[in-house]
């Protein structure tokens, strides 16, 4: 496939875009930053620099793409505003764009933080109702509402990997239940561009942990199958004072902190 993926300097992109590309893909990469030369160079579509919200930008990053990976954004608490154009005005150019030029599949870095009041159960659905976290977790909701709203208003196929914690392997008792390992966000990524499903579908991003608390079955039905588990890790993590809070509702600290401000 021919695939534009935003955000591609980022943690999460740096790591999917030359996965991609070795899996066969044409990759071309977006960002605000220019990507190390040795990511650029493993990038056979090339690399454009600037902002997605630039019409004329978004119009040339998405020409001649069979899908799009959007994985740009500000990635912890913003204020409403900085929250809104990093995660729904960036969304909302690249549909627009995507719609010009008759591009039918978004696969977008959503986040456990849509549902991150939702006390902490053993297997959270997809099915429950958006109670975000933060003005960043409202945010990734309202990019989904425009996800589904482009997949019922244009045909698109809009999948939506709602991402726990990101980490080269878990450091905390919480991110024991959420972690999605560097190989398993590759290979999520890689079922979302290639699965047979039509409209808006929103699965859990997380690896084949022990202590899981969202339900992977979705992203089983969109052909995800995590290898890793951060059970392997567990031994050499300590248990620390703000492990009770965290495990009290999914979002963990994000539930607590407050709004408009990053964490320290």
């Amino acid at each position: 496939m021919r695939v534009l993926v935003t955000g591609v300097s980022g943690a999460i992109g740096s790591t999917v875009a030359p996965a991609l590309a070795a899996g066969g893909h044409q990759v071309r990469g977006l960002d605000l930053a220019p990507p190390e030369d040795a990511l650029a160079a493993a990038l056979s579509g090339g690399v454009l620099v600037g902002d997605v919200l630039d019409p004329g930008l978004a119009d040339e990053a998405v020409d001649g793409a069979d899908a799009v990976v959007h994985l740009a954004g500000q990635p912890s608490e913003s204020t409403l505003p900085q929250a809104l154009a990093s995660h729904v005005h960036t969304t909302a150019a690249l549909l627009d764009a995507m719609v010009r030029h008759d591009v039918g599949r978004l696969v977008y870095a959503g986040s456990n933080h849509a549902v991150g009041m939702t006390p902490r159960t053993d297997r959270l659905g997809t099915d429950v109702r958006p109670r975000p976290d933060t003005f960043y977790g409202v945010a990734k909701v309202a990019a989904e509402a425009l996800m589904s709203l482009y997949a019922d208003r244009h045909g698109l196929t809009t999948v939506s990997l709602r991402i726990g914690s990101f980490l080269e392997e878990p450091t905390t008792v919480r991110a024991l239940s959420t972690w999605l390992s560097p190989g398993d966000a590759v290979r999520l990524v890689e079922a979302a561009l290639t699965t047979d499903v039509a409209g808006f579908t929103a699965v859990y991003g997380i690896s084949a942990n022990t202590r899981a608390w969202w339900d992977l079955e979705p992203g089983r039905r969109i052909g995800y199958e995590p290898r890793d588990d951060a059970e392997a890790f567990a031994a050499a993590i300590p248990a620390r004072e703000d492990d009770e809070a965290e495990g009290a509702r999914v979002g963990g600290p994000y539930a607590v902190m407050p709004l408009g401000r990053p964490l320290p």
